[in-house]
């Protein structure tokens, strides 16, 4: 049979996931409290007062969830460490029964013939650090960062190869500082929030800086960022050359000044007084070299060319846009192209990766026993289309992982959405493979959009 969307024999089909969305046990083995921790048992912070404390118990379940892994066919498996497991109070001593946990994870990952891909922070900061330091507006903070992962890197660089040092700066800077939706449910004013975001991608530097110093041999360093992805209202040329403007201006405060190493002077401008203070030593750091960028890639915005003297504007979604289960999740997977195009071109970088992509949707299971996710599958399939189109025109895009392997804890709204592509029963922790599961599986199989 013909594959008319077949993908490179090295493409990495994988899954993601995150410590506090997965892993339970948030009060064995030494754990320490983590602002997560602290946040879900405020009542009226989350859906439901729900919390992660038990979780989906992926720390009891490793394993078998490594099995499914093994069923779909995933070549990796991108999961996060929880710094407060490691270090209770996010520096001092470490808890080895923590390090141990994670040790047995990859090895389990690799008897299983899957890749693990590390990511060493996603958003469960120590509360130790929020309380002592006020953490990410502390500079302190970023300096802790360097050396837990220095110390993680020493005891896992000699079986993984890929780290990412940060997932997402806007989820753990804006809507926790800024909007107070996200722990530690704090609403700053924009110099303050200014100065954490700062501080933040210091910490992705130094602590890029921490892997290389570390490792006990060649390994390949990223970052994942959730970046606002201005799809062109046409494929036109202009369109084209503002969607480039477009990426680099609304994600200067990130994702730019990460891959440039320094800021713009338009968002500077913009920002006044309210811009963060910095050093050309910390904007040196920041810029630090890596070697792939992981996309967080959901929805696609829209932009236009304009004779505003941005030369690009931003369009608002029509009422009738349609919309997945989320309030946020706007249907366009023209996305899958651009975001990939837009990454490689504006910043001429040379691996990509989605790192999340995927949908939360209504998912009810039938008399017998089936989940017909139908409404993820078309997701998936029209994403993994749109991916295809990039790679056939040389974008670098060399892998993919879908947001999520489980239904998990997500985040301000508990239990109540569900990601996952295998359905977990919140009482008893059962696994059920959706529709979208065994979708998946034959995408893996057969390395193509099908």
């Amino acid at each position: 049979m013909t594959e008319y969307y077949q993908f490179p024999q090295d493409f990495i089909w994988g899954c993601s996931t995150s410590a506090y969305q997965v892993e339970g046990a948030a009060n064995l083995d030494g754990k320490g409290k983590s602002i997560w921790d602290t946040f879900t048992h405020e009542p009226g912070n989350i859906a439901e007062n729900h919390n992660a404390d038990i979780g989906i118990d992926q720390y009891h379940r490793y394993k078998d969830d490594i099995a499914l892994m093994k069923w779909l066919g995933t070549k990796a498996y991108r999961f996060s460490v929880a710094w407060s497991r490691v270090f209770p109070n996010g520096y001092g001593e470490p808890n080895s029964k923590g390090m141990d946990y994670y040790d047995r994870l990859i090895d389990e990952l690799l008897a299983n013939g899957v890749e693990p891909f590390l990511t060493f922070y996603h958003w469960d900061l120590p509360q130790a650090l929020q309380d002592e330091v006020g953490g990410w507006e502390s500079k302190e903070t970023s300096e802790h960062m360097a050396n837990y992962v220095a110390y993680v890197t020493q005891h896992v660089s000699d079986r993984v190869t890929n780290f990412f040092t940060i997932n997402e700066f806007g989820g753990c800077v804006d809507l926790g500082y800024g909007e107070g939706i996200y722990a530690p449910g704090l609403q700053l004013p924009m110099k303050r929030v200014n100065q954490a975001r700062h501080n933040v991608i210091l910490a992705h530097g130094l602590a890029a800086q921490a892997i290389r110093a570390n490792a006990k041999r060649d390994v390949r360093i990223g970052v994942t960022e959730d970046p606002v992805l201005p799809v062109p209202i046409m494929d036109t040329p202009e369109h084209r050359e503002a969607a480039l403007k477009a990426i680099r201006d609304m994600n200067a405060h990130f994702t730019t000044a990460v891959l440039e190493g320094k800021y713009m002077d338009s968002y500077l401008e913009r920002e006044g007084e309210n811009a963060p203070q910095f050093t050309d030593e910390e904007m040196k750091i920041i810029g630090t070299p890596i070697d792939f960028f992981g996309i967080t890639m959901y929805r696609p915005t829209y932009c236009r060319a304009s004779d505003d003297p941005k030369g690009y504007e931003m369009l608002d979604y029509a009422k009738g846009h349609p919309l997945y289960d989320m309030d946020w999740i706007y249907f366009g997977p023209e996305v899958g192209y651009w975001a990939p195009w837009l990454m490689a071109n504006a910043w001429d970088i040379k691996e990509l990766y989605v790192t999340e992509n995927g949908c939360a949707c209504q998912d009810e299971m039938t008399k017998k026993g089936e989940i017909l996710d139908t409404d993820r599958l078309t997701y998936l399939r029209n994403h993994h289309a749109a991916m295809h189109r990039a790679v056939s025109e040389g974008v670098p895009l060399k892998g993919y992982f879908v947001w999520s392997l489980l239904d998990n804890f997500e985040w301000e709204l508990g239990f109540t959405k569900r990601f996952g592509i295998f359905y977990v029963n919140h009482e008893t922790k059962e696994r059920t493979p959706k529709m979208s599961a065994h979708y998946y599986r034959n995408v893996i199989a057969r390395n193509a959009a099908l």
